[in-house]
């Protein structure tokens, strides 16, 4: 029997108060479909084959209040992040950012579209066009040198007024008060420094440091959650997660960064070259300069221009090559003595005999 045939009285009342009643036309098949038997007279053709589809009103809907409350929290867990300095460093973290499902922005001196387009991130060549896409936070992976500029070049007033900004630099004191200057107060700060880069983090950054002071961060409107949800980035990547005082960064870089930098690039100065029996200390050397120079000297430049306890490891080191320098001369002008006085002796004494 054709379902067109069936006759209802009058709508069929659902179980659901909220869905529309059930009319006869919407249960009545497309004729054309059925009517297709034999070849218009009297034949003995067949009815072509339809898939019959059933809706049942009490299944399970595919967007029920669950899978939408889920779909929620996942979207309110992602941020749109705007960098600022799309170079190497920048590119790099864009890469983790993108893979966690972020919205990211980009601004840079230089055009790298391309290089963005290929990692699905936004680029922008006019600060003012970006900042009008109000990003929940505001990263700054510029040089050190350049920083200043670039943080008076944003227009910020195009911004939300409690933006949470960023920074990603080897120094930590200099931005801190930067950021604590130029920016109005209702602004959050976090000041952080991922030690680790393109080549040291290429593979994982499990068991990587990653040193933070969180500055200023409001309280309200989920201002306090939002900077979590920034430094989740880097703990779901594994990173060794340590809260720290800018001042006590600054303090302990001098002697883990600068002092690596400078006895690195001092290396270089002596143009080391492999030998035929190279050992594992000399070949050690040679690698570390050839990581301390795969750097731009703009960043040691920074490291020592912006941290204040890189002139005193200066000092330091001047003073500590001195000491040694002594101490080596002291024992060879002992020795020099020994030989010449000893020498002199056995002299008289041949003399005398």
């Amino acid at each position: 029997m054709l379902l067109s045939g069936l006759l209802l009285p009058g709508p069929l009342q659902t179980p659901y108060p909220s869905l529309p009643p059930i009319s006869a036309a919407s249960l009545r098949p497309r004729a054309a479909t059925l009517r297709r038997a034999g070849g218009g007279g009297g034949g003995g053709g067949t009815v072509p084959r339809r898939r019959l589809e059933v809706r049942a009103l009490d299944a399970a809907q595919p967007f029920d209040h669950e899978s939408r409350a889920s779909d929620l929290l996942e979207r309110r867990s992602k941020l749109k992040i705007a960098i600022i300095g799309f170079g190497n460093f920048g590119q790099f973290l864009a890469q983790t950012f993108a893979r966690q499902g972020h919205t990211l922005l980009a601004h840079s001196r230089s055009d790298y579209s391309d290089a963005a387009h290929s990692l699905g991130v936004s680029f922008f060549r006019d600060p003012h066009d970006l900042c009008e896409e109000h990003p929940d936070v505001v990263l700054l992976a510029t040089s050190i040198l350049s920083t200043d500029a670039v943080l008076h070049s944003l227009p910020i007033q195009r911004l939300r007024r409690n933006t949470l900004f960023v920074d990603v630099l080897s120094v930590k004191e200099f931005p801190k008060n930067l950021f604590l200057q130029v920016l109005p107060p209702d602004f959050d700060i976090l000041c952080t420094h991922p030690m680790f880069g393109p080549e040291s983090g290429k593979d994982s950054w499990t068991g990587l440091p990653f040193v933070y002071e969180k500055v200023r961060i409001g309280d309200a409107n989920g201002r306090a959650e939002r900077c979590q949800r920034f430094l989740d980035i880097f703990e779901r990547e594994g990173c060794r997660m340590v809260e720290m005082s800018c001042t006590d960064h600054d303090e302990n870089a001098a002697e883990i960064q600068f002092l690596t930098h400078t006895v690195g690039r001092i290396l270089a100065k002596l143009d080391l070259k492999p030998t035929p029996i190279n050992t594992k200390g000399y070949e050690t050397l040679l690698n570390l300069v050839e990581n301390t120079c795969s750097d731009s000297f703009e960043l040691y430049n920074g490291l020592f221009m912006y941290n204040k306890n890189s002139t005193e490891l200066l000092d330091r080191l001047d003073a500590a090559f001195d000491s040694l320098k002594k101490e080596l001369f002291a024992n060879l002008h002992d020795i020099l003595r020994k030989q010449l006085f000893e020498s002199a002796q056995s002299s008289l004494e041949r003399a005398s005999n």
